[in-house]
């Protein structure tokens, strides 16, 4: 009997670790630090490698944390974030305020152990995912636009984990990471909208699902592009893409502009949850194709 209670109890703080801290949205911006690091090192030290995973992921868990503390009873009212662990009361605030401050010192412990440009910048991406980008978005829709910000961070991260400095390669990796994710969120904004709406989130530009959002899409989608194939002209440093990879980026680019464009036609939250899903793929590939392409040529 008492082992099977155990059982359940571990389950249980498995379970509300990995929803409060979003273990899969964790795990993709890992994954975007992971690519910058192999983009940016000479060689590959593991050991550093696995600091930044470690670290990386406190610190995404940490801001997911602290947003989920200040969004309890939002969330309550939400389909889609009503079962999260606080609104459902399966952890207290107590508990989930303890766990994000162990999160934020160990994530800026180990970060710092890389390097200290890297623990502030992942400070930073801390402090505006919670004290700016966080309460704004129930006040405007410029609140993706703040949440742009440290949400480009971890790509751009994982080079200056590498090289220990900040320049014009990081940059243009944030820049990639910052334009993607309007189309990305606002593509999740058109088909939440009526949940988003029961919590009094403003995510889309216009407030509504509109033509002018659909146009904002399409434009922020183009910026996206562009900026992701810089690298062929080799004008960014020591981060050069080959003009093969530059072609099979643009033809992902072409792809992505391609439901950008659906969902100005149809205006559906089908249409708005494939390009949801076509942008995901997209910086997926993006970054596998850039991490090939160094190591390749």
């Amino acid at each position: 009997m008492s082992i099977t209670q155990s059982h359940s109890t571990t389950q249980s703080i498995v379970r509300n670790f990995t929803e409060i801290t979003k273990l899969r949205l964790s795990v993709s911006v890992v994954f975007s630090s992971v690519a910058g690091y192999l983009l940016g090192a000479e060689s590959i030290d593991f050991y550093i490698l696995f600091l930044l995973c470690v670290g990386g992921y406190c610190m995404v868990g940490a801001s997911n944390v602290y947003n989920q503390i200040i969004e309890r009873d939002l969330d309550a009212l939400m389909d889609r974030t009503k079962n999260r662990p606080l609104p459902a009361g399966q952890m207290s605030v107590r508990s989930a305020f303890i766990l994000a401050g162990v999160l934020t010192v160990l994530g800026i412990v180990v970060l710092y152990s890389i390097n200290p440009i890297t623990a502030m910048f992942g400070a930073i991406s801390i402090f505006m995912y919670v004290s700016l980008y966080t309460p704004l978005k129930t006040k405007t829709p410029l609140s993706v636009f703040v949440g742009a910000f440290p949400g480009a961070i971890p790509f751009m991260l994982g080079w200056v984990a590498a090289t220990g400095k900040f320049g014009i390669e990081p940059g243009t990796l944030f820049m990639i990471q910052f334009f993607w994710q309007f189309p990305h969120f606002w593509a999740i904004g058109w088909f939440l909208f009526d949940d988003y709406q029961k919590g009094g989130f403003f995510m889309l530009p216009n407030g509504k699902r509109d033509k002018g959002t659909a146009i904002q899409i399409i434009l922020y989608t183009i910026w996206t592009v562009l900026v992701s194939v810089i690298p062929v002209l080799g004008i960014t440093g020591k981060l050069y893409l080959t003009p093969i990879s530059g072609v099979l980026i643009g033809l992902l680019g072409i792809g992505l502009i391609y439901y950008a464009l659906k969902l100005y036609k149809e205006k559906t939250s089908k249409t708005a949850k494939q390009l949801m899903l076509a942008s995901v793929s997209y910086i997926t590939l993006l970054q596998i194709i850039y991490v090939a392409d160094k190591f390749l040529r």
